[in-house]
């Protein structure tokens, strides 16, 4: 690489920069000085060839410096508060709450038994039903939860991994009830089931039959979705069972390589479904090796997609991904302070260029939370966007000695990890050896040593403590009612619906699975006929089995 490809590079740069558009903002600092869009290298003193091969420019490869060439004075990152609880008119309310307080896109939290593909009347749901989510049997209760909302102007994020593409055709039928084809619904859908295998457990079926179900859905949603992110791969609870950034990083990027895989294995083309692949990653407490990791991830990424995997369009190349705050580290004393934790982690996120972020409320290690908690948390990322000037120029840090350095090592680790689930032959055999579960058991232990042992302090934890504290914060406390609620509704539905039509759109289903077709078009002909959630997944059962995890110690 030549001084000449800098210089063509910029200049390309500069003429994308041209072509976007830019908010309406006054961009200067509050003293009145100017910030440039973009700051680079004095020319006399840097070399250009490293510059270009480790850093580049925005909106070009490797994307250390972001993902879009103008990045947020083009346009801010989502805000999306993760919302949900009760029935779906109680979450409901709660959506068009945030809406009205400025948030700029949904994202769907489920109660367990949703999560785990059960009916709220099942025997395993007695107690969970609304608590940890919102309840979701059927169609009927999807069209409430986004009742009043036009899907078709909102983009919504589900969370949910083993009966996914269920959840998926519901929101598709929801649509189509509103008028609003399933070409203009913009999300994002988790549907990350690899780490659930690592890190959440909340799998359904094992791992064969899941890599199916996802790869169906990745070539149905490349036909049918176009604007809609199929799959957003989570290092965020790998992060929270425990793991370093290095891990969450390798093992995210591990996990997405592998879908990649599998889905050019099915004979799909790289550039046609790549660019629908969203990540979804943890912003720990630990502030500028947040920020070098999502650049490492960035840079990591590209490289594979573009020389292992062959892809030719830039936006196959482009990581772009999701941040949350750490649940992991807020305390349930002085539950105050994680406002703070929670506005650096979120300054790292942006600092780190990501496109949509989730702010944490002070109470969720309490509960989830209320409606003032929530209302905080969105205002965080509403003074960093309009107050700081963060979003003023791009990647701001780049340059700084000890990021640059802490982008290198992270990749650098990441690659080790890359190398040894590959000489266990990938990452489903990697998953059957129990190998990412040892690793983030090992880790976890070894920070946990740490705070017992004080050499790293927690704020009112091990450090600072308030003898006989009470706790004087409200906390959302959830009916039991909703869950009387939500079984007496699934269980008129059993009674109304047109039960040969549902009983044919199962069979349907279970047929589909046991020939190796794509179960989409079945699971919307079943959600159609107001099958439950939990029948659907019954019916999946039947040729796909469950799995049971081998205890790792």
């Amino acid at each position: 690489m030549s001084d000449h490809s800098y210089h063509e590079s910029l200049k390309r740069w500069k003429q994308r920069v041209s072509e976007t558009k830019e908010r309406e903002y006054d961009y200067d600092t509050v003293s009145g000085l100017e910030n440039e869009l973009l700051y680079l290298p004095d020319e006399s003193q840097q070399d250009l060839d490293q510059y270009m091969q480790k850093i580049g420019f925005p909106g070009e490869y490797p994307f250390t410096r972001g993902v879009h060439p103008n990045m947020y004075r083009g346009r801010l990152w989502t805000m999306r508060q993760f919302a949900g609880f009760g029935t779906p008119e109680d979450t409901n309310k709660r959506f068009k709450f945030l809406l009205d307080q400025g948030q700029t896109g949904l994202s769907v939290a489920f109660d367990m038994p949703t999560l785990m593909g059960y009916d709220s009347d099942h025997a395993l749901s007695l107690g969970e039903v609304g608590h940890c989510g919102v309840s979701i049997n059927s169609i009927d209760d999807m069209m409430i939860l986004f009742d009043g909302i036009p899907l078709e102007q909102v983009s919504t994020s589900m969370t949910i991994n083993g009966p996914a593409i269920i959840l998926l055709a519901m929101y598709v039928v929801v649509g189509e009830m509103q008028g609003v084809s399933s070409e203009k619904l913009r999300g994002t859908l988790q549907n990350d089931i690899l780490k659930e295998y690592i890190a959440q457990k909340e799998f359904i079926f094992p791992p064969e039959p899941s890599m199916h179900i996802i790869t169906d859905m990745i070539e149905w949603c490349s036909d049918f979705m176009p604007a809609y992110n199929t799959i957003s791969i989570s290092g965020y609870h790998i992060r929270e069972a425990g793991s370093t950034a290095a891990q969450e990083l390798a093992f995210t990027l591990a996990d997405g390589f592998a879908y990649v895989e599998a889905a050019i294995e099915r004979g799909l083309d790289v550039d046609k479904f790549a660019r629908r692949l969203s990540f979804f990653f943890n912003s720990h407490i630990d502030f500028f090796e947040e920020i070098g990791k999502y650049r490492a991830a960035r840079r990591i990424y590209a490289k594979r997609m573009k020389e292992k995997y062959g892809a030719k369009d830039p936006r196959s190349w482009m990581l772009r991904f999701h941040t949350q705050t750490a649940g992991h580290s807020l305390t349930a004393p002085q539950p105050e302070n994680n406002i703070v934790r929670t506005a650096f982690e979120a300054l790292a996120g942006v600092l780190g260029g990501t496109q949509s972020l989730h702010t944490n409320s002070m109470d969720e290690v309490l509960a989830l939370p209320t409606e003032k908690s929530v209302e905080i948390a969105l205002r965080t990322q509403q003074v960093i966007a309009y107050e700081t000037g963060v979003g003023s120029t791009i990647d701001p840090l780049a340059g700084s000695y000890y990021v640059e350095a802490m982008t290198d090592m992270l990749e650098a680790e990441a690659e080790k990890y890359f190398e040894a689930i590959d000489d266990l032959g990938g990452v489903v055999p990697a998953i059957e050896a129990g190998y990412f579960q040892r690793e983030i058991g090992n880790a976890a232990y070894a920070v946990a040593k740490k705070y017992d042992q004080k050499k790293r302090l927690i704020v009112g934890v091990n450090a600072f403590v308030k003898e006989d504290e009470k706790i004087d914060i409200p906390v959302l406390k959830i009916d039991k009612q909703v869950e009387y609620d939500q079984v007496a509704k699934v269980k008129a539905l059993r009674e109304t619906r047109d039960a040969d039509r549902t009983e044919k759109a199962l069979a349907g289903l279970t047929f589909a699975c046991d020939n190796g077709m794509n179960v989409m078009p079945p699971l919307l002909e079943a959600v159609r006929a107001s099958a439950t959630l939990g029948e659907m997944v019954d019916a999946m059962k039947k040729v796909y089995g469950t799995y049971t995890e081998t205890p790792v110690f």
